[in-house]
């Protein structure tokens, strides 16, 4: 009998530090949002106990397993626990609460830390990631932040926030700008599972009698999708449509894609993911505008030509409230300038 109490996925916050015992692989692939890493055995470790599992013996790899595990938990007590107090209340997982998180569980209690186990460990956190994104989505009362690239959605979402609007950034949280040049620069996206925990994570704090903004996405940011049930609703919900003029476009672009600017070959690279689309000939005109530096007729021409048309079939078809989406003016990229959108998008969804 174990002396640590096992607790649900609902009951996460209720503890002080979430740790996540796996490997450090299994980690940076999903972790509970929050989560620490202090894995009880690292990536080559896990790997050569399961090798002895298979080669020698259960118990052969149980009495080595059992040397490293120890070793590990004392360090990681030297080196990142011993600062806490005796009030500390750490949820322990591993990959379905055995043994792993077991082990630091039984440990830390001892200590007289208040210590919990998750009960099934992170596949019972993942199920209810799935189950919860289904659930989360019926209750969302959203309201759409549309309008073409360049027109400033991303940062007047940002503004929304700062005013004390409920937001939800979906290309914050997958690390991706939703478009062929969307990548940043330095930046990998998370998996498909990190991406839905966020998500999950981000949800989980929405008060469902309030207006909920989201930008308008395509199923795919990047490299991640966007989970069924909240798209579904997302094309369904009331739109606000945001106009900018196009020098303004321009300028925010060349902001927020300055790192294209200062290397040419890499937009190039990018652009020639769009051939298919737009043929040789005209991706060998952008390129050359890019390589002279004439980057507000480049940008200008991408919109034209390639991201509006884009844009606005996209709408049309996905996006049930387009047609009647309410216009949000942004006259500026300054702060005052997106401050009044903000709230003239308050005024129109109804918050």
């Amino acid at each position: 009998m174990s002396n640590f109490p096992a607790v649900d996925p609902t009951q996460l916050a209720a503890f002080d530090t979430i740790i996540d015992v796996r490997s450090p692989a299994e980690f940076a692939h999903d972790h509970i949002p929050g989560a620490i890493s202090a894995p009880v055995l690292d990536d080559d470790e896990r790997a050569r106990i399961g090798t002895l599992h298979k080669q020698a013996s259960a118990f052969d790899a149980k009495k080595a397993g059992a040397a490293l595990v120890a070793a590990n938990i004392a360090r990681h007590l030297t080196e990142k626990f011993q600062h806490q107090p005796k009030s500390w209340k750490p949820l322990i997982y591993c990959w379905r609460g055995g043994q792993r998180s077991g082990s630091m569980a039984e440990i830390f209690t001892r200590i007289g830390w208040k210590t919990a186990q998750l009960d099934g460990g992170y596949r019972a956190y993942r199920r209810h990631v799935l189950q919860s994104l289904e659930t989360q989505a019926m209750s969302l009362d959203l309201r759409i932040v549309c309008g073409v690239t360049g027109s400033g959605k991303s940062r007047l979402l940002h503004a929304l926030k700062a005013v004390g609007a409920q937001v939800l950034d979906l290309e914050q949280l997958a690390r991706h700008r939703g478009s062929v040049l969307g990548s940043l620069p330095g930046e990998a996206q998370p998996s498909q599972k990190m991406f839905e925990s966020l998500v999950c994570a981000a949800l989980a704090g929405v008060a469902a009698d309030r207006p909920l903004f989201v930008e308008a996405e395509s199923k795919k940011i990047g490299a991640v999708q966007v989970p069924d049930a909240l798209m579904a609703r997302m094309r369904e919900a009331p739109c606000l449509r945001v106009d900018i003029a196009l020098p303004l476009r321009i300028a925010l672009l060349k902001q927020d894609y300055a790192h294209f600017l200062s290397d040419s070959l890499l937009l190039g690279t990018q652009l020639d993911c769009l051939l298919q689309l737009h043929g040789a000939e005209r991706i060998a005109e952008w390129k050359q505008l890019g390589s002279a530096g004439r980057w507000d007729e480049l940008v200008a021409r991408l919109l034209t030509e390639h991201y509006d048309p884009a844009y606005l079939r996209g709408m049309g078809r996905n996006y049930s409230g387009y047609a009647a989406a309410r216009a949000i003016i942004i006259d500026g990229l300054d702060p005052a300038a997106m401050q009044n959108a903000a709230f003239a998008a308050l005024a129109a969804g109804g918050s």
